[in-house]
């Protein structure tokens, strides 16, 4: 059995900002209606994101800068490597999906990282969604289970931490060993019961994680 692992959240905890508001605000204004719709629980998640990836109506090259401009934590890309330093293993688990992930992972020169979440991939000027319904993590409302992926990475692992902002995140929350939380997550963990570690950012994890000595390098 593995040590341990750290599991991250993609949009709004290792970006400053969910992709699909990107999105909106770049490409697809009309997706403000939708997202009241979505929010108003009158649509799943996976078919509100699907709706919005297909409608960005741009060229590939230029759709990856777009991407890369997004704001991130700025401590991301050291905190990984301290976690793979100190003989942790990083995920991401997101219930986006890879395809903008893994440009942003490359940009800030991140290796070794595995990620869970809904395959995408480029097309006609957009992004689509590969959804496996066969497939052991799959999720009807939000296209990945993020609960099942968690305890998977229990199986081979001694300790796994779980970091996370929003709805999507309370439900892994209740089977990470530790787990830390910023933003609406904090007030839905909460009222579920489930403790966690309130931080706003990357820096605030590694503080934590170096002084209950998980982090010595």
């Amino acid at each position: 059995m593995k040590k341990w692992a750290f599991v991250s959240d993609f949009d709004g905890t290792i970006s400053k900002k969910d992709f699909y508001n990107h999105v909106i605000e770049n490409y697809f204004p009309e997706g403000d209606d939708l997202y009241k719709k979505w929010k108003a629980g009158q649509m799943l998640d996976i078919d509100f994101l699907s709706h919005v990836f297909t409608s960005i109506h741009e060229e590939e090259e230029q759709l990856i800068k777009s991407i890369l401009t997004m704001p991130m934590d700025e401590h991301i890309g050291q905190f990984i490597q301290l976690v793979q330093k100190n003989g942790g293993d990083f995920f991401i688990l997101s219930a986006g999906t890879d395809y903008y992930i893994r440009h942003i992972l490359d940009d800030i020169g991140a290796l070794d990282v595995e990620i869970f979440s809904n395959e995408g991939y480029y097309h006609g000027r957009n992004i689509h969604l590969k959804i496996d319904k066969e497939d052991w993590k799959y999720s009807e409302r939000y296209g990945i289970d993020k609960s099942k992926v968690i305890l998977k990475l229990k199986e081979k692992y001694e300790t796994v931490y779980f970091f996370g902002d929003s709805e999507p995140d309370s439900h892994p929350a209740a089977y990470a060993d530790t787990t830390f939380a910023k933003d609406s997550l904090c007030g839905l963990l909460e009222e579920k019961g489930i403790k966690y570690v309130g931080v706003n950012n990357f820096k605030e994890v590694e503080a934590y994680l170096r002084q209950s000595g998980r982090l010595m390098l």
